[in-house]
C-alpha cells in the first residue's frame, strides 16, 4: 500500500509533458513544460511555502499557534494555508485587488484572513501589499512574516527539489530553462542547481511589459516607469532579493496580448489548462528559441492552473476589452463569429446553451460536450450550431 502522511509529502516530483501542437511547426526544437499545478496546493508556490515554513520552525521563529502573514499575488497564500492547516497555524494575507476573484475566494476558504489592497500603489506606499504585511506583522504577537521576496529559503526550495527533479527527467540533457519572476524564487533556485550541472544551460526570464525587471538586467537602472500588467504573480515593481540576477542569462519581454493568446494555445492545443503565467512563459521561450537553427531541448515552467483565471481566460468580455482578441467592438465581434456558422435542423430540445457573448471563450476552450449546441438570441427562438464548425472557427 502506497500512501502518504499528509499532503505535504506530496509536495513535488511533478510531470514533465513534451509540447506538441502549440509549438511553430519550423521550429526545430523540442519544449517541455513542468507541469507545477499539480502539485497538492495547484502551483509551483507549494515547494517554497512548505521550506519556509520548516526553515522557520528549526530557527524558532515561528511557534505553535502563530500566525502566518504574507503579501502574495494568492498561489503563495494558497500553499501557506494548506501548510498551516496541517500544522496548526493561523494566517493572514495581503493582496492586491488586481487579484483573481477566484484566489481571494480560494484563501477565505481556506480559512485564510485576506486584506485586500489597492492595485497601482508604490511598494513603499502604507497600503501596498507590503507595507501592510509588515504593519501587520510587527502589531500581532507570535507571528511570523514568510517575506516570500527576500527569504533565502524561497529559492534554496528550488535548488533541492526543482531543479533536480528537471536534470533527472531530462537525463541532463536541457539546454534552455524559461520561467517567469515574481519572487524570483523558483528561477534562481533551478537555474543555479542546472548552471552547476552544466553551466552551459542557459536561464531565461520571462518578463510582462511593464515590469522593471528587464530595465534592471539590461541598464541595472528603471529606464521606463513600471506599468499596469494583466498576468499575475510574475513581474514586479521592485527588485526582490530573491531576483538573482548572477543566475540569469538573458531576459524576454512579453506583451499581455501574447501571453494570455499564448495561454489559449495550450488550453486548445496541448490540452493542458494552464495559467496565463504559463503563456507568458512559453512565449519568452519560443521567442528566445529562434535564434537556434540547431534542435535545442527546452523547458518551460508552468506554475499553476487556468482554473484560477476563469474570471479572465474563461470571459470573452474581459479578453475582447483587455485587446487579447482584437480592438473590435465585442457585440460586432460576436455577431461576426455567429455568422461564420451555419444554422443546423436539429431539435434544439436538450442541447447545452451558449450565450452570444461566450461563443469565443467556448470555441478556444472546447468546453461543449455535445455535437450541437444553441446560442441563446434575443428572441424566443433559439439557432442550433455544430460544435465541431464552431472549434474550426478560430483557427
Amino acid at each position: 500500500m502506497r500512501t502518504a502522511d499528509n499532503l505535504l509529502d506530496l509536495i513535488g516530483h511533478t510531470p514533465l509533458v513534451k509540447l506538441n501542437r502549440c509549438i511553430p511547426e519550423s521550429s526545430p526544437h523540442e519544449f517541455y513544460a513542468k507541469l507545477e499545478f499539480m502539485n497538492p496546493g495547484g502551483s509551483v508556490k507549494d515547494r517554497m511555502a512548505r521550506n519556509i515554513i520548516e526553515d522557520a520552525e528549526k530557527r524558532g521563529l515561528l511557534k505553535s499557534g502563530g500566525t502566518i502573514i504574507e503579501a502574495t499575488s494568492g498561489n503563495t497564500g494558497v500553499g501557506l494555508a494548506m501548510v498551516a492547516s496541517i500544522k496548526g497555524y493561523k494566517c493572514i494575507f495581503t493582496i492586491s485587488e488586481k487579484m483573481s476573484d477566484e484566489k481571494i475566494n480560494t484563501l477565505k476558504t481556506l480559512g485564510a484572513t485576506v486584506i485586500v489592497t489597492p492595485k497601482g500603489v508604490e511598494p513603499e506606499d502604507s497600503r501596498s501589499v507590503y507595507s501592510v504585511a509588515e504593519k501587520l506583522a510587527k502589531e500581532i504577537p507570535n507571528s511570523y512574516l514568510t517575506n516570500q521576496y527576500h527569504n533565502s529559503a524561497n529559492p534554496e526550495a528550488h535548488y533541492k527539489t526543482t531543479g533536480p527533479e528537471i536534470w533527472e527527467q531530462m537525463n541532463g540533457k536541457i539546454d534552455l530553462f524559461v520561467d517567469g519572476a515574481g519572487t524570483g524564487g523558483t528561477i534562481s533556485g533551478t537555474g543555479r542547481f542546472l548552471k552547476e550541472k552544466n553551466p552551459d544551460v542557459k536561464i531565461v526570464c520571462a518578463d510582462p511589459v511593464g515590469s522593471i525587471l528587464y530595465d534592471l538586467f539590461y541598464h541595472k537602472e528603471i529606464k521606463q516607469p513600471p506599468a499596469p500588467f494583466l498576468v499575475e504573480g510574475i513581474g514586479e515593481d521592485m527588485l526582490p532579493k530573491n531576483v538573482q540576477m548572477d543566475v540569469l542569462d538573458d531576459f524576454v519581454q512579453v506583451s499581455d496580448r501574447d501571453t494570455f493568446q499564448t495561454t489559449l494555445e495550450i488550453v486548445k492545443k496541448e490540452g493542458v489548462f494552464a495559467g496565463p503565467s504559463s503563456g507568458c512563459a512559453l512565449s519568452a521561450a519560443i521567442q528566445y528559441s529562434k535564434r537556434w537553427t540547431q534542435k535545442k531541448r527546452i523547458v518551460v515552467i508552468f506554475p499553476d492552473s487556468g482554473s484560477k483565471y476563469l474570471s479572465k481566460i474563461g470571459n470573452s468580455q474581459w479578453l475582447f476589452e483587455n485587446g487579447i482578441f482584437d480592438q473590435e467592438n465585442p457585440e460586432r465581434r460576436f455577431s461576426h463569429l455567429e455568422n461564420q456558422l451555419t444554422k443546423m435542423n436539429v431539435p434544439s430540445e436538450g442541447l447545452p446553451k451558449v450565450a452570444r457573448e461566450d461563443l469565443a471563450t467556448v470555441a478556444l476552450l472546447k468546453s461543449i460536450d455535445s455535437e450541437y449546441f444553441v446560442v441563446e438570441g434575443s428572441q424566443k427562438d433559439f439557432n442550433v450550431y455544430s460544435t465541431k464548425e464552431l472549434m474550426r472557427s478560430l483557427n
